[in-house]
């Protein structure tokens, strides 16, 4: 039969709606009795026992909150009666005492990759076109319509087919609600031309908003993040253009390169504007030397590495009341087995580790990573208050309308995709992962900005759970989404990959699942498996600014 309620640790004071319970409605969870005194949607808490004003409220065995008013046993907790409050953290006793998970079906097994020069290997295989500064935005966008389709990277999309029926329609002087209301051929997307490099995955082209203006540290922090990119495994080389007189100079980027491969030996093609003159020119320049680059970058073709070249950056979006009890337990059981295995993992969003950071901090392997990761998220917390905010304000409206109605609760629920393994380094916004093993990485907890930084940082697979539906990729990196629940996932199956529903329904434990999407992981990385994000071509690329970003 399936569970009504959960009761997610042992210390909880509060149980978890599996589905909408009505007032006054009895439930049952292991052997106890319950009876809610309201409707509680499903994803929603409520009361154990009575809580008076004041109580500490406690879930995934952790301080989540603070009653603002009594709540009766079998009550409803929301906005109005509680409160965001979390433990405070010192660094302290490590517990370093892990308990690996079996990994013996997956330690022969193999996936198909790009081998690079540098020991890595890519998941995929991209050439990019990157502008140092906003202002050559525009020359990459005139490369971007010169190059896609003519190379067989362009797809011709059923909405063109869909909009070329209704202008036929206005052409005709139709009236509005005929426009509106109109039954139209829905028809299919194109079919892909053949592509020129057949060992090429695709050519990106990634704008953004900064390389001048602002502050110094802004500039540099986007060289070092388009080095991460360029020197990443899925990348095999790439155009960059400069105007010449922004402050993210080329030897910027040229140092953050060396920084992260002092071996570099990619093709990589660098066009000044201001030196090459008309932008006829250098368009043209730009052409040449990025089709000679694809000529090089298609000569790479997958074959066999270890499961321990992947990496996995972890990400959660759109979250609802679901996320912490399925999708993210059950990657961040698919962490511990990678971990297991050599791989690394990304945990980020430091503004989604609220509460938890003691478990973090004890988890470090040594005094100098957990004293790291405690001043990075002070220092960002204080700067959030500073401004007016902070951590507390991080749940949006749809994160709370499905019961993450404090940080804390999202937070507690979030960090469960970095599983249980040691913390074996702790890195700032854009750093490069150079160790095996869980990894906590600086960054907001916006989805497009943290999961554009953990490629920067090296991962070449990004495992993305959402409970509310969320479309986000990246340009050069597979983006797997993961549903917390299986409406979600029948609803926006076309943006879906995995669904972890059925541990809701009672039909797969946590690990049953975690080992199911460490599967579905391989198969992407090997290229067998094109997900969603990828086949829409969702390329979300945002630059964090490193101003309070929650």
């Amino acid at each position: 039969m399936k569970q009504s309620i959960l009761k997610v640790h042992p210390n909880d004071n509060v149980l978890v709606a599996l589905r909408d319970l009505q007032a006054d409605e009895i439930v049952k969870y292991e052997d106890v009795l319950y009876k809610v005194t309201e409707f509680i949607p499903a994803k929603h808490k409520f009361a154990i026992n009575t809580l008076p004003a004041g109580a500490n409220v406690i879930m995934y065995g952790v301080l989540v909150g603070k009653t603002q008013s009594e709540i009766p046993a079998g009550g409803l907790l929301s906005t109005k009666n509680i409160k965001h409050a979390a433990s405070g953290f010192l660094t302290g006793e490590k517990h370093l005492n892990w308990k690996q998970p079996d990994v013996s079906n997956w330690k022969d097994k193999t996936f198909n990759g790009f081998h690079r020069a540098d020991g890595s290997v890519g998941t995929a295989n991209y050439w990019l076109v990157i502008p140092m500064v906003f202002c050559e935005n525009r020359n990459v966008e005139v490369l971007q319509e010169a190059l896609v389709k003519p190379l067989g990277y362009g797809r011709k999309k059923v909405y063109e087919t869909q909009a070329q029926q209704l202008i036929n329609m206005v052409k005709n002087g139709v009236s509005v609600d005929e426009v509106l209301f109109t039954e139209i051929e829905t028809g299919t997307d194109g079919e892909k031309s053949p592509k020129v490099f057949p060992n090429v995955d695709g050519i990106k082209f990634l704008t953004h908003e900064g390389g001048c203006g602002g502050i110094r540290q802004d500039s540099v922090a986007l060289c070092g993040l388009l080095a991460g990119y360029i020197t990443h495994p899925n990348v095999a080389g790439a155009t960059v253009l400069s105007l010449g007189c922004q402050n993210a100079q080329v030897s910027i980027l040229q140092e953050e390169i060396a920084k992260r491969d002092p071996n570099f030996s990619k093709p990589l093609y660098v066009i000044d504007q201001q030196k090459t003159g008309k932008e006829s020119v250098m368009l043209e320049q730009a052409l040449r030397q990025t089709l000679a680059g694809l000529i090089q970058a298609n000569q790479n073709e997958r074959k066999p590495a270890p499961l321990n070249k992947i990496t996995i950056g972890l990400e959660c979006g759109g979250s609802d009341g679901f996320s912490g009890i399925s999708a993210n337990p059950a990657i961040g059981y698919t962490s511990d087995l990678l971990v297991a295995l050599g791989g690394s993992v990304i945990l980020a969003e430091f503004p989604e580790l609220c509460g938890v950071e003691q478990n973090l901090i004890d988890r470090c392997v040594d005094e100098s990573k957990a004293e790291r990761f405690t001043n990075l998220i002070r220092t960002y917390a204080q700067r959030a208050e500073e401004a007016g905010s902070g951590f507390d304000m991080n749940p949006s409206p749809g994160n709370i309308k499905d019961g993450l109605i404090t940080d804390a609760i999202k937070s507690a629920g979030a960090a469960k995709k970095g599983g249980t393994s040691p913390v074996v380094d702790v890195l700032d916004y854009p750093e490069k992962v150079t160790k095996p093993g869980l990894n906590l990485l600086c960054t907001p907890g916006n989805d497009v900005e943290s999961t554009t930084a953990e490629v920067g940082s090296g991962a070449n697979v990004v495992l993305f759970t959402t409970g509310l539906g969320t479309p986000t990729g990246n340009p050069i990196v597979p983006v797997v989404k993961i549903a917390t629940n299986t409406s979600l996932y029948n609803r926006m199956s076309d943006i879906m990959d995995v669904n972890t529903g059925t541990i809701i329904e009672g039909e797969e434990t946590i690990q049953q699942a975690g080992e199911r999407i460490l599967d579905y992981v391989i198969k992407v990385a090997s290229g067998e498996v094109e997900v969603a994000a990828v086949s829409h071509g969702q390329d979300d690329f945002i630059p964090w600014k490193r101003g309070v970003s929650l």
